[in-house]
């Protein structure tokens, strides 16, 4: 067991501060398009030892589940792994020149994007040192592999993580490994084999396994379970989640543990479902935790789950805007824009709440997401209702990083001093409060009619569920309910958030995409479409207007109220695709608005955003939380703050791996 005085030099207590001023540095690295960042775990101190070790074992069991995510992404990414692990670890040659400096580089980037392909863009990148080069790194501590090499080097190779479009196979196509020898139309009927139309409780079958042919040519499903595909790493998480169940909080928590364990020991997709129906009824325990199988953004056809994991515990004082707005649903779900057919009679337990994460992990490590709304089962939602949270450390450990950058987007991009006045006024807590919108109740709005499947939006799925949870969230800021709450301090906060919204998904978020590339990531497609759209449909009466000044473009929001029409119109059409399945429908919208991008937009928008020398994504590291004895007993747990990217990747490479 790790104690403080163990601990390497690099790492500093929660009550040192890092930086020479004194302040806690939160950008830590940046190479590539990223930024690293730190953030801190405000709370600690006030939890139990009891909860502490929960939480610690509810880490531990998130962090061995990190080689699964490498090896779902791409079936080599763990070979690859290892070896630039080797590489980093055991090379005696000169690291100083310019080409092992690329090479450092390219580990960086797959360490980030848990394998070879961009996190975000979903295409495969290269290193910038010469393949020779990499070659002989690999001779010099004993792994060459001519095989390996090619992978990494050849553009012909796995070129996209997860394919698309009408002219290829996106199963055959995608480098994703949930698939091996099948084609779309043979996944497509197996699990129609499986899927019972009149289940009012519906397996999300798939979920947990990938889809192989045999030699004897049988399509069949290998499960993710003990003793069976990505066993060991599993086993090594029931461990830890029995640990963590023997110090829970409550007997709530060590059920629905028990369910998820005997899950993972059966693959048995029905206790899934039990745990998920018990953990989203789990609303007294301080601490709570995301481990599983659990979204679907990296499957082409939307079916098959990344693993991904998350530790937490509640902000009191920062959860009252949440739960006002979960304590409303009713309301919000009543006077949404949407055809009646589609809103819920009664929404059932909606619970919200800030948070701060304490370990993050799989899919969730190092990028992250700021929300989060589960279960993901339409089914479960409608009878059970969901759990809702805002990540208010990680928002925090953004801002915070972005204040130490000397220059920033919305100077170069916002028309005007007033737009940026009111970003400034009011920016941080919209954003906050359309995040809350968004997964508090947009993802838990709205019905499935009776016959209309879950997985009927096949490949757009994803797109189409943020479509619809940014929409809700977008067209709700702007009501009078939420200044009658007491959320907004006035009726012109709203703007703000209106504002940055289609600059951004109009145009700045594209910084982020290699020109002549697509826009593939879920959420990009999101903001793009519902943005484009806007801007189509409210051109005749100049909604939003494309400026230009000194030849550079602007999208500036002439009628925020019309705007907000504009909002609902989307929103309730959304709706009415996902309530009633309309896949072609669905299609159309994502592929006019969502996918392509302006070549002339595109290059002005890197231009102008490579000028500011900012990095357009960013992710974290974890604190570690480390065990403190006296006289062979565990008396504490402290929270130590880690300042080394690549030392928490090799570290972890060492403790977490399995498979």
């Amino acid at each position: 067991m790790i104690t403080i005085a163990g601990m390497a030099a690099a790492l500093v207590s929660c009550a040192d501060k890092t930086a020479d001023n004194g302040e806690f540095k939160y950008l830590i690295d940046e190479f590539a398009d990223l930024k690293i960042m730190r953030y801190q775990v405000p709370g600690w101190d006030e939890l139990s030892l009891q909860q502490k070790e929960y939480v610690y074992h509810l880490a531990e069991a998130a962090k061995y589940g990190r080689d699964i995510i490498w090896a779902q992404n791409y079936k080599h990414n763990l070979s690859i792994r290892k070896t630039l692990e080797n590489i980093i670890e055991n090379y005696k040659g000169d690291r100083s020149c310019a080409d092992f400096k690329a090479f450092e580089t390219y580990a960086k980037r797959v360490f980030f994007s848990n394998g070879i392909h961009h996190h975000y863009a979903e295409d495969k990148f290269f290193p910038e040192c010469p393949k020779e080069y990499f070659s002989s790194l690999m001779e010099a501590v004993g792994a060459q592999d001519a095989g390996l090499l090619d992978i990494i080097y050849n553009p012909a190779v796995a070129p996209a993580r997860k394919a698309t479009g009408s002219d290829v196979d996106i199963v055959a196509a995608s480098a994703v490994n949930f698939y091996d020898g099948v084609t779309r139309a043979e996944v497509e009927k197996l699990y129609a084999a499986m899927a019972d139309p009149s289940d009012k409780t519906p397996v999300s079958y798939g979920l947990n396994s990938k889809v192989v042919k045999g030699a004897d040519g049988v399509v069949r499903e290998d499960v993710y379970k003990v003793g069976g595909l990505y066993g060991a790493a599993l086993e090594k998480i029931c461990a830890e989640l029995e640990k963590a169940a023997a110090v829970a909080e409550n007997q709530t928590q060590k059920d629905y543990i028990a369910d998820l364990t005997a899950y993972y020991r059966s693959g048995d997709l029905k206790l899934w479902d039990e745990y998920n129906i018990k953990w989203v009824k789990d609303t007294l325990g301080t601490v709570d935790f995301v481990n599983g199988f659990v979204e679907d953004y990296n499957d082409p056809l939307g079916r098959k789950a990344t693993w991904e994991g998350l530790v937490n515990f509640k902000d009191n004082e920062a959860s009252r805007r949440t739960e006002l707005i979960s304590e409303n649903a009713q309301w919000f779900e009543d006077n949404s824009p949407v055809d009646s057919r589609f809103k819920k009679k009664e929404v059932k337990g909606v619970t919200a709440k800030v948070i701060n994460v304490a370990a993050l992990a799989g899919d969730c490590y190092p990028a992250a997401p700021i929300g989060i709304n589960l279960p993901n089962a339409d089914w479960i939602r409608r009878e059970h209702g969901s759990k809702s949270v805002t990540i208010a450390n990680l928002t925090s450990a953004y801002s915070k990083a972005a204040q130490e950058s000397p220059k920033n987007m919305l100077g170069e991009f916002a028309w005007s001093e007033e737009e940026i006045a009111a970003e400034k006024k009011y920016g941080d807590l919209t954003g906050d409060l359309h995040t809350d919108l968004h997964e508090c109740l947009g993802h838990g709005s709205g019905q499935l009619l009776p016959e209309t499947s879950p997985n009927a939006l096949g490949e757009y799925s994803s797109a189409l569920e943020e479509t619809r949870a940014d929409l809700f969230g977008l067209y709700y800021l702007a009501d009078p309910k939420l200044v009658e709450l007491g959320i907004l301090p006035d009726m012109e906060a709203y703007k703000a958030e209106y504002s940055s919204y289609i600059r951004n998904g109009i145009f700045t978020q594209f910084n982020r995409v290699e020109l002549g590339k697509k826009n593939m990531e879920a959420h990009m497609q999101n903001r793009k479409l519902i943005a484009d759209w806007c801007y189509e449909k409210g051109k005749a009466a100049n909604v939003i207007e494309k400026k230009v000044r000194d030849g550079k473009t602007y999208f500036v929001v002439n009628d925020f109220e019309a705007l907000r029409g504009l909002f609902g119109e989307l929103l309730a059409e959304v709706q009415r695709i996902k309530s009633e399945g309309d896949y072609e429908a669905g299609k159309a919208l994502v592929e006019t608005y969502a996918v392509n991008i302006d070549p002339a937009l595109h290059k002005e928008v890197k231009e102008r955003y490579a000028s500011l020398g900012l990095k357009p994504y960013g992710g974290f590291i974890n604190p570690e939380i480390v065990p403190v004895e006296k006289d062979g007993k565990v008396v504490d747990y402290k929270i130590v703050y880690n300042d080394n990217y690549l030392d928490q990747m090799l570290q972890y490479g060492k403790k977490y791996s399995t498979l």
